[in-house]
């Protein structure tokens, strides 16, 4: 159940993790060594397009009861909205532009557009997710308190709304954003001070406030006539935004392959363990420039999660150092298509609103579910060097034989019936 051994699951040695460390290290000085003119023009242009996108689009929705206005004016606005929430909200707060001591464009003055107060994103994200990725009972990322995602949490009633929820929380995110700080779950069993929840509380209803009569009262009032179709334009592009977010979040953390740990793992964790516990943990899709400009370049989420505080415009490049390092250390680097980690992690989303008895595999190996305990009684444990090839032989290769394994044993078991 989840991964208690990280070293023994990733089939490395005390010397190799610290060894990959040293070399991920290598990566951040060199990044940041290297910044300068050509990211600062980026984040700035990019600035600009979003800026003229949504005033381009609201200025669109003055025309907004014409079918064709309401189209362009929503489809501009949803743009802006998301690349001011993914590609300069979400980096910017994480500290990815504070070398340029721009107080415009720094993680501290940062106020994004989305109804979860920027201080409490940074807390709940920045410190808690990126610091304790994936590791249960400490990141609340693992389903958000709401899906159930791994088999490592026990099954309620409550989970066969799966799918449900799910939808809600896509069409709704930025309201999944504003409550995640609140700790609801925490609330209720009384282990959050009432006087710190009235606090957390105050400050999300004030800037879902602002939100609401930005969006819904203010905006449309100025279109006059039009108000009721800039309304509607509105909460179309909210949610275009919405779901948009969440997809990409998903693709990054709920496909097969990105796994989950336990608290055991992070006692004395080090650098080099906690770089590879962010790249088994993560997970990539394919894009090309524009859907990785859109993304807020979160299609390079493994590399996102090495280096949160790096530009992300510089990510791609990253990308390729990181690849030669899986490829050198023999661990997987998990990818796909966008339809394709889509899919898995809606499939993970549904088949887990189930209890573990209708479900095949094993709680410690099943694609979404794994842990050390799924290589227990095959040979090779610790890292080793084919003799034959002279390459490594680590947790890539482990999981292909052991898929090869299983192929083998459902095939035996075929032939006996």
């Amino acid at each position: 159940m989840a991964i208690s051994d990280i070293k023994e699951y990733a089939h490395l040695t005390d010397a190799d993790v610290e060894a990959l460390g040293v070399e991920l290290d290598a990566i951040r000085r060199d990044i940041e060594a290297s910044r300068g003119e050509r990211d600062a023009r980026y984040v700035r242009n990019t600035i600009r397009l979003q800026r003229s996108l949504e005033i381009g689009g609201r200025a669109v929705l003055f025309a907004s009861r014409k079918r064709p206005a309401w189209l362009l004016g929503t489809g501009m606005l949803g743009a802006a909205k998301i690349i001011e929430n993914m590609e300069l909200g979400h980096n910017v707060m994480h500290g990815q532009w504070d070398w340029m001591n721009d107080p415009e464009i720094h993680s501290t003055s940062w106020e994004w557009d989305n109804t979860g107060p920027s201080a409490h994103w940074k807390q709940t994200h920045n410190y808690i997710h990126h610091k304790y990725t994936n590791v249960l009972g400490m990141d609340d990322d693992v389903g958000y308190g709401l899906l159930r995602v791994t088999r490592d949490q026990r099954w309620k009633p409550f989970n066969i709304g799966n799918p449900v929820y799910n939808l809600l929380l896509q069409l709704f995110f930025e309201y999944g954003v504003a409550a995640q700080h609140l700790e609801l779950g925490k609330v209720a069993k009384g282990r959050i001070p009432r006087e710190e929840f009235v606090q957390k509380r105050r400050e999300v209803l004030e800037k879902i406030g602002k939100q609401v009569a930005k969006d819904y009262v203010v905006y449309p009032a100025l279109t006059g006539p039009a108000w009721k179709s800039t309304l509607t334009a509105n909460l179309v592009a909210n949610m275009i935004r919405n779901v948009w977010t969440n997809t990409v979040i998903f693709c990054g953390h709920f496909p097969d392959g990105a796994e989950k740990f336990t608290k055991a793992d992070l006692d004395g964790e080090t650098q080099g363990q906690w770089y590879l516990r962010q790249m088994l943990g993560s997970a990539n899709f394919e894009a090309g420039p524009v859907m990785e400009f859109m993304s807020g370049n979160l299609c390079y989420q493994i590399e996102h999660h090495l280096f949160p505080d790096l530009p992300s415009n510089r990510l791609r490049e990253i990308k390729v150092r990181v690849l030669e390092l899986a490829e050198k250390y023999d661990l997987p680097y998990t990818t796909g298509s966008i339809g394709k980690q889509y899919l898995l992690s809606w499939r993970t989303i549904a088949k887990l609103s189930l209890p573990n008895k209708y479900l095949s595999a094993t709680a410690d190996d099943a694609p979404e579910t794994a842990s050390e305990k799924k290589f227990a009684g095959a040979t090779g444990g610790l890292l080793t060097v084919d003799p034959d090839t002279g390459k490594r032989r680590g947790l890539r290769t482990a999981i292909a034989e052991s898929k090869k394994r299983k192929g083998i044993r459902g095939l035996i078991a075929k032939i006996g019936k």
